[in-house]
């Protein structure tokens, strides 16, 4: 078993977020290679844009949006415009190149620290990443929801405990939304080779160990203990099967190397389009480790 402690990060010029993954001794669980859990936003800046994230590319992953509090519109080279709410999933795959941008519009979703948003990005099978992008968004009503006793459950994707949903994934995965009252004790989803859960309010004891907001477990393939709470938890359970290693530079993914470079070169020279109705300003490329103005900074060993 093993404990990552979030890292603080942050994105545009106000937003603070917890970085989870990826971790110098864990770079991926399944086939999650990034996850950041961004606010609550506690205090609310002058300007609701300052929190924006500016447009920016991807390649080779697919960008998983879901959020607790407040509304965020995402705005794509496809020409999508799509306001996410609470309980519900952006999800964009990237393939060969995409660049989109996540502006907070609306002041009204960040009263009382409301705003509060966790991204994930999800790596493609070799096969995929260089798939033509594409953008799906899923309403609650899409998404179900599980309860028993203390515990609820929505499904955010792919497949645990005999639930499914149409979430379209590339790869065998499974991504969960739990809310556990205190005194409630349950267990991990059998039939997928890596496991991990995240804790994102309150605490949870596996093995009488405490832990608390901001870590993630990640536990071997043989383990199943029994995971139990007595304050309540808000959690976030994921996993799947393993893709193998993956390159990460900035907001790159991908299987080789020489294709890392490409899209260095490709952003710098506008091959990779900016939304249409968002293209007055963009995240230039990093020229090194620094972080850029916008969009998540190089992870740790960039390239490596």
């Amino acid at each position: 078993m093993l404990v990552i402690d979030a890292r603080n990060a942050a994105l545009g010029h106000g937003l603070a977020v917890r970085r989870i993954l990826p971790f110098r001794q864990r770079r991926m669980v399944g086939p999650f290679i990034f996850m950041d859990h961004a606010g609550p936003v506690a205090e609310p800046p002058r300007v609701v844009s300052e929190l924006d994230v500016l447009p920016h590319p991807h390649i080779g992953l697919s960008t998983v949006s879901y959020l607790f509090g407040g509304s965020v519109t995402h705005r794509d080279s496809l020409g999508v415009q799509q306001v996410i709410r609470p309980g519900e999933v952006n999800w964009m795959t990237a393939g060969s190149g995409i660049a989109h941008s996540e502006r907070f519009e609306d002041p009204a979703a960040l009263a009382g620290g409301a705003l509060e948003m966790i991204q994930t990005w999800v790596a493609l099978p070799e096969q995929d990443e260089e798939a033509a992008p594409s953008f799906a968004n899923y309403s609650e009503a899409e998404l179900p929801v599980f309860t028993e006793g203390g515990l609820w459950m929505r499904l955010i994707a792919g497949d645990a405990y005999g639930l499914r949903n149409g979430v379209k994934t590339h790869s065998p995965l499974f991504y969960i939304h739990a809310v556990l009252q205190p005194g409630t004790t349950f267990g991990l989803p059998q039939g997928h080779e890596e496991r991990a859960l995240y804790i994102a309010r309150g605490t949870v004891e596996i093995k009488h160990v405490t832990y608390g907001i901001g870590q993630m477990i990640v536990f071997e393939k043989d383990e199943d203990p029994a995971l139990r709470t007595s304050t309540g938890a808000t959690l976030l359970l994921l996993g799947g099967a393993p893709l193998g290693d993956r390159f990460i530079w900035w907001n790159f993914v991908s299987s080789r190397r020489e294709r890392i470079e490409q899209a260095k070169h490709d952003w710098k020279e506008g091959r990779i389009l900016l939304p249409p109705n968002d293209n007055d300003t963009f995240v230039p490329l990093p020229e090194d480790k620094s972080k850029p103005a916008g969009g998540p900074p190089p992870p740790p060993n960039p390239l490596s």
